[in-house]
């Protein structure tokens, strides 16, 4: 019963995110054609059969039964409908007015995401510090790349690819989009920098690149103490410092990850530091699910992930949510590029459960900001994705206009027919290939959570 409330919990949670996203996005393509006096007949989230509305006007507001995006019905759209001389007709008006209606919904979408990141950073902005930190190793895993290529905890990158001194944050992001793609390091130790080329190998249910370091941390100090799992059973606390664990050494969690991973369920005597004193503790793992995945593994119910916190003036707020928007509107870009080219995998894409998923752990988090900004993320990359030149899309109705402008003639029917088929037979196919890869990434995978 708890698991079933849980899945409801993340149904609402998510109808809500996406059915808002959505509103904002079609009131985008609305606002733009009522302003140009083209006849709008229906505004309808979702898609199928009407279930229920109101009529004001010449417009039927309605929610329709598939919840799966929405629409708004122009009159005159559809090339392939009879035209008449009608002013409130959409194709009677010049192309310029055409292509503002069309990119309206993204343009929304977009906008939406800067005022969301924007209000987080005004009012409350928490992420692990490490992220704009030097890219220093704590930690290395063994049989990774990085452990082939000889990197050891304290070495410095100071180059990946053409990025210069980067932060974790760029470290990360190389290697996520990278698996089984060679990637360029300079790596300074003791002073000397020596250059070094790793591949990034696929990790997770994603199959993220990932090289199999860590970052280095001050400590391990807990941020999080589960209720009813072992270290909390046992009495450790937040805020308790890691020393060692079985007289094993813990410089980053992730030692203490792969010490579970080799004794399993054996009992782990670990030595805390609390208040400026050392304690002894026994604890014993168990198997629980944790992490993103939620894979079954002996896990003891602890996370160390220190915070940075940002309260930003509505200036720097504004300035920093552009800056990220673009960053971030960029990395879709090379993702997708890389689908394409077929350097990385469907598997990167989520759909429907992923993303569900995502709301759902955002929004059992405390505060609103979790949500927010997971809402910022979905709503700029719906913005992007409805700028791709897909016919059907709002990118491929301005792709259209561009080569009627070009053309100086509206393309013939038969032939706009036809590429709108294609389109639709190819968007089906995608969503089909994201759906199943999403139900492939249901199942248990790696996590990184102790």
């Amino acid at each position: 019963m708890p698991q079933l409330l849980s899945i409801l919990h993340t149904i609402f949670d998510m109808g809500i995110v996406l059915g808002f996203m959505i509103l904002i996005h079609e009131f985008g393509h609305y606002a733009a054609a009522k302003y140009f006096g083209v006849r709008v007949e229906v505004f309808s989230i979702g898609f199928g059969k009407r279930l229920l509305g109101f009529t004001r006007g010449e417009t039927d507001y309605r929610i329709s039964a598939i919840p799966l995006g929405g629409y708004v019905k122009m009159s005159g759209e559809n090339p392939m409908d009879k035209h008449s001389d009608d002013p409130g007709e959409f194709l009677n008006h010049p192309r310029w007015q055409r292509f503002v209606v069309a990119i309206a919904g993204p343009a929304m979408n977009i906008m939406l995401a800067v005022a969301l990141l924007t209000g987080v950073y005004m009012v409350h902005y928490e992420y692990p510090a490490v992220l704009d930190e030097p890219a220093v190793v704590g930690w290395v895993n063994a049989n990774t790349p990085a452990e082939k290529a000889g990197i050891q905890k304290g070495d410095r990158i100071v180059q990946v690819d053409d990025i210069q001194n980067p932060n974790w944050e760029q470290v990360d992001v190389k290697d996520a989009l990278s698996p089984n793609q060679p990637l360029k390091f300079s790596i300074l130790r003791d002073g000397k920098i020596s250059e070094k080329t790793l591949t990034p190998e696929p990790f997770g249910p994603n199959q993220y690149g990932s090289m199999g370091w860590v970052p280095q941390e001050p400590s391990v100090i807990l941020t999080t103490v589960e209720p009813g799992m072992p270290a909390d059973k046992a009495g450790l606390k937040i805020g308790d410092q890691i020393l060692t664990a079985n007289g094993q050494e813990i410089p980053a969690l992730e030692a203490l990850v792969q010490l579970l991973n080799r004794t399993k369920d054996q009992p782990l005597e670990l030595i805390v530091l609390r208040n400026g004193q050392k304690k002894n503790f026994t604890v014993k793992p168990t198997l629980a699910p944790g992490g993103a995945s939620q894979e079954v593994r002996y896990r003891i119910g602890i996370a160390s992930i220190p915070t940075k916190v940002v309260k930003l003036n509505f200036a720097d707020a504004l300035k920093r949510s552009l800056s990220d928007n673009k960053k971030s509107s960029f990395l879709i870009l090379e993702l997708l590029r890389k689908m394409a080219e077929r350097k990385v995998s469907m598997k990167q894409v989520d759909g429907p459960i992923g993303i569900g998923s995502a709301v759902g752990a955002a929004a059992r988090e405390d505060g609103w900001s979790p949500l927010l900004l997971i809402t910022a993320a979905i709503s700029l990359n719906l913005g992007i994705m409805n700028l791709l030149p897909i016919p059907i899309l709002d990118g491929g109705v301005i792709l259209l206009l561009f080569i009627e402008s070009l053309m100086q003639k509206e393309i013939s029917l038969p032939i706009k027919e036809r590429i709108y088929q294609a389109a639709f037979v190819f968007l089906v196919l995608f969503a089909v290939m994201v759906i199943y890869n999403d139900l492939v990434k249901t199942l248990p995978g790696l996590t990184r959570m102790p």
